[in-house]
């Protein structure tokens, strides 16, 4: 064998030996971390009795934390966590407007995705899931309203939005839900005792950044 023979073929032997960071770059963390700013638009809707009336829940802006888990390229599990608070009123027939105080929620929403180009830089996905909601701190404000509660609850939602990749492990994404939530509130009033059966079925529009590890 020629010595530039020897040569080449101790260098393919070499490389092949050699650990492949190649493939290494190639293989991705199965976990993903989002942070992003998530508008809260509640379709609220309600039932006040003994009374008719209705109610209004505050729209906010808040930040919230995602982590994600893929199975496969294709399906992944969402966690998705945050906390609000929501000025609250209702519309009572004959009385006008009740100011209900403030109220935190924390909604914890675990979501089953379907991604449909998880290698392309354009990352659309779908998915559903289920949600529990924690009402905390309720905060009537006195006068009319000396007391309310706000009974925690299971919703569900739909989801739909996209990730952008700018390079191998940073995104932006875009993000839309929409939940089913609903929930009894007592309220101890001058009234009286009133029982309210309230729909919150708020959409969220969030926009933020990622890291897949």
């Amino acid at each position: 064998m020629s010595r530039s023979a020897l040569l080449f073929a101790s260098a393919i032997l070499l490389a092949a030996a050699s650990p492949s960071h190649a493939g290494d770059d190639t293989q991705l963390s199965p976990w993903q971390i989002r942070i992003r700013a998530t508008s809260i638009l509640p379709d609220e809707d309600a039932t006040i009795r003994p009374v008719s009336g209705s109610a209004d829940i505050e729209e906010v802006i808040i930040p919230e934390l995602d982590i994600s888990y893929f199975f496969t390229p294709h399906i992944a599990a969402e966690l998705v966590l945050l906390i609000s608070s929501h000025d609250v009123d209702a519309r009572l027939s004959g009385v006008g407007n009740v100011d209900l105080g403030e109220v935190n929620l924390l909604p914890p929403t675990l979501l089953l995705q379907y991604h449909f180009r998880p290698d392309a830089k354009f990352r659309p996905y779908a998915g559903a899931g289920v949600n529990y909601t924690v009402f905390w701190n309720e905060d009537a404000p006195g006068g009319a309203v000396t007391g309310i509660d706000y009974d925690d609850t299971i919703g569900y939602a739909l989801q739909a939005g996209f990730d952008y990749g700018i390079d191998r492990h940073w995104l932006v994404n875009f993000d839309v839900k929409r939940y089913w939530l609903d929930t009894d509130v007592n309220i101890r009033s001058g009234l009286g005792p009133l029982n309210a059966d309230v729909d919150i079925d708020p959409w969220t529009l969030s926009v933020g950044i990622g890291y897949r590890f």
